[in-house]
């Protein structure tokens, strides 16, 4: 493509080139040039292939099926962007629009015809869907991870997107998460907080209890991270900073409690005399702890 790396943080117009040539009728890949550049081309629907950069992996059925029955109604508004592949074409953006226009019984849809190299199929498809909000905290990392893959920094993904650094090095923390918990993220059964608060949680089995007990009572993520402060086996000093309790008997006891109660525990005091903390994150919370502590949990 003539077009500079630049141009991928100022959108999708940006990237396609302005200087390729008179649009193409579609009939097939040789036929003579398309008379107006008023209105795009119209491509048979079956001699499209979807992008396989694809960042989005979900495509809601309802929503889906909204789509065709306006596209019936109204047609096709916005053309989708191909570019060639052999004898046939392959999507770069518009993957919602060629599938319900599918859905709709079309037989052609309009689109418009780029050179688009691979480095910039996969950031054309990444823009359109972060512009529209398509994309799931996952399905992004993943988009972002393919990025780096192609020897991009995080700041390059960033500029490319539209971005700060840091949202990409945060979304790229996500996929250090299980495989089992991406799904969750992916399914809505977690947010990207609830995420981010896991990877807090070293231990995969309290790190499971936290995950179980999120999904499971519908924890804010505010109480999760209270939790997973606690499950992390830290306590802290008024100043904030982690410290542990010097006699190391208090702190087997610190981490018996912990472990048991899953939750943060602190010990104030010396092995002789002092008093223990236990904290809770709403009532639910309170009558789990009580349960456990009166022998009912």
């Amino acid at each position: 493509m003539s077009t500079g790396r630049n141009a991928l943080g100022r959108g999708i117009g940006a990237l396609l080139p302005t200087a390729s040539g008179p649009a193409r009728a579609v009939s097939a890949p040789d036929a003579p040039p398309f008379p107006s550049e008023s209105a795009p081309p119209e491509i048979p629907v079956d001699a499209i292939d979807p992008n396989p950069d694809q960042p989005r992996r979900v495509f809601e059925t309802e929503q889906l099926a909204t789509l065709a029955d306006s596209i019936r109604q109204h047609g096709v508004l916005q053309p989708v962007v191909v570019r060639q592949a052999g004898d046939r074409y392959e999507l770069v953006v518009g993957e919602r629009r060629w599938r319900a226009t599918r859905a709709a019984g079309h037989t052609t849809i309009p689109a418009v015809i780029a050179d688009v190299d691979d480095e910039d199929r996969l950031a054309l498809a990444l823009i359109e869907n972060v512009q529209r909000r398509d994309l799931n905290a996952i399905e992004l990392a993943e988009a972002f991870r393919a990025l780096a893959d192609t020897g991009a920094t995080q700041e390059e993904i960033g500029r490319r997107v539209g971005l700060d650094r840091s949202t990409v090095a945060n979304h790229l923390r996500l996929l250090e998460l299980p495989r089992e918990f991406q799904e969750d993220v992916e399914a809505d059964r977690l947010s990207a907080g609830h995420a981010k608060v896991l990877l807090a949680v070293v231990n995969p089995e309290r790190r499971r209890h936290l995950r179980d007990r999120i999904v499971g009572e519908g924890l804010s993520v505010r109480m999760a991270e209270g939790l997973g402060r606690g499950l992390s086996g830290e306590t802290r000093s008024r100043k904030g900073k982690p410290r542990s309790p010097g006699d190391p008997d208090l702190q087997r006891v610190v981490d018996a409690l912990r472990q048991r109660l899953q939750t943060r525990v602190r010990i104030h005091g010396e092995p002789t005399r002092g008093r223990i903390e236990i904290e809770y994150f709403g009532a639910d919370d309170l009558q789990r702890v009580a349960a456990i502590l009166l022998g009912d949990g």
